[in-house]
């Protein structure tokens, strides 16, 4: 709080004078007293004061000067260490949302979150590449798609980033090879420290990608068979109750189909054990071709699979159980014998059962299909079979 303002500057004025009237005497005799010492000693004394008062002046004018300059720069770093604060914390919460994404779906819906705050307001995007094309992961304002493909195929020839005409651009590395690209604006110039966080924040992405690619092989690893490419028995069951919770909701029907090899074990006694695994590869192969991709295909155990078909009546699922069993039959398996190659035959017993209305119980479902399977096995093998029916073979067909 300032104790003399600009309104009290002729107050101040009027004291001075009147002070001065007060004391005007007695300074005059002091003034004299001191011309009085200089003449008996010789000395400059009144001169030499001025001299001392002026430069003692100068030097507190000098160190307010430097005391307000450093003030300053002080409040300077001070602004710089905030903003560089607020960087930093904006990248520890694109970290830590990156850290909780592990498919390229949530990595890109964390990203498209917190892009505005890394780009500080500019237009930016993501883009990534999965091997074969260049895909739009996340975009803040209004962004050209061509523009960001052709600036993130420029901007992949290196580390570093590259000033384009429509995009200042970072790669993203991982394993040494480019996933993706970062891009902002080139409008107004970007600043040496946010160039840094935009690196920094490619460099997470980057990581990140690569996270959710492991993440999703090692996933793939868990739940599938090697051999067959299909599930597993356990992610069956999992993706059973899930679609029958749906199909309970939706009203819309399921159908569940196992069937068994014939014959497997004559297969793996007369040409050993490879033989029989590349049967197994090879039915995964035929399934793959005939079925839907939404239908769900599992290797039960052994040479037994299983087939789950979302929304499919009763009739499409027996079409589709015959479509299978006629398409296994018209491609045997190939195996080497010696200098000969020989085509092993290939058929199977299907089992066929249907979800009721609101039923809910797997096990009830599978032992049905079980139950169908091992009718069409005692029937003469290479039919389907449908729970609660007499053995039934319908003619191919689509659904």
């Amino acid at each position: 709080m300032r104790l003399i303002s600009r309104s009290d500057l002729f107050l101040l004025v009027g004291l001075t004078a009147a002070l001065f009237t007060i004391i005007s005497r007695p300074l005059g005799r002091v003034l004299d007293a001191a011309h009085e010492i200089d003449q008996d000693l010789g000395l400059q004394l009144l001169p030499g004061l001025v001299i001392l008062a002026v430069v003692f002046v100068f030097h507190q004018i000098r160190k307010r000067h430097e005391s307000r300059a450093e003030a300053l720069a002080a409040a300077a770093d001070a602004r710089q260490a905030t903003a560089r604060a607020a960087e930093m914390e904006r990248l520890v919460g694109l970290s830590q949302a990156l850290g909780q994404a592990l498919t390229h779906d949530a990595i890109g819906a964390a990203t498209a979150a917190h892009l505005p705050a890394i780009a500080e307001g500019r237009p930016a995007w993501v883009m990534v590449w999965n091997g074969v094309e260049w895909r739009r992961l996340a975009v803040h304002g209004d962004v050209p798609l061509d523009a960001c493909e052709e600036a993130a195929r420029r901007a992949t020839g290196g580390p570093r980033a590259d000033d384009g005409p429509d995009a200042v651009c970072f790669p993203m590395f991982a394993a040494g090879r480019p996933v993706g690209v970062l891009g902002v604006s080139p409008n107004p110039p970007v600043p040496e420290h946010q160039r840094a966080v935009l690196a920094a924040a490619a460099a997470l992405l980057g990581a990140s990608l690569k996270n959710a690619e492991l993440f999703h092989e090692v996933r793939e690893t868990s739940v599938r068979d090697s051999l067959t490419g299909c599930f597993n028995r356990q992610h069956a069951l999992e993706v059973m109750d899930a679609e029958l919770r749906r199909a309970r909701r939706s009203r819309l029907p399921l159908a569940v189909i196992m069937f068994d090899l014939d014959h497997f074990k004559a297969i793996n006694d007369q040409y050993g054990h490879l033989c029989g695994d590349a049967v197994l590869a090879g039915v995964g192969q035929r399934m793959k071709v005939v079925l839907r991709g939404s239908d769900v295909k599992c290797r039960w155990g052994g040479e037994e699979f299983l087939v789950l078909l979302p929304d499919t009546p009763p009739a499409g699922a027996q079409r589709v159980a015959e479509l299978l069993r006629h398409d296994l039959e018209e491609h045997p398996a190939r195996w080497r014998v010696g200098d000969l190659q020989v085509d092993i035959r290939v058929t199977a017993s299907f089992g066929l059962a249907t979800v009721t209305a609101g039923e809910v119980d797997a096990t009830a479902i599978l032992a049905r299909a079980d139950a169908a399977l091992y009718r069409a096995k005692s029937s003469g093998r290479n039919c389907v079979c449908v729970a609660g029916e007499s053995v039934e073979v319908t003619p191919p067909g689509g659904r």
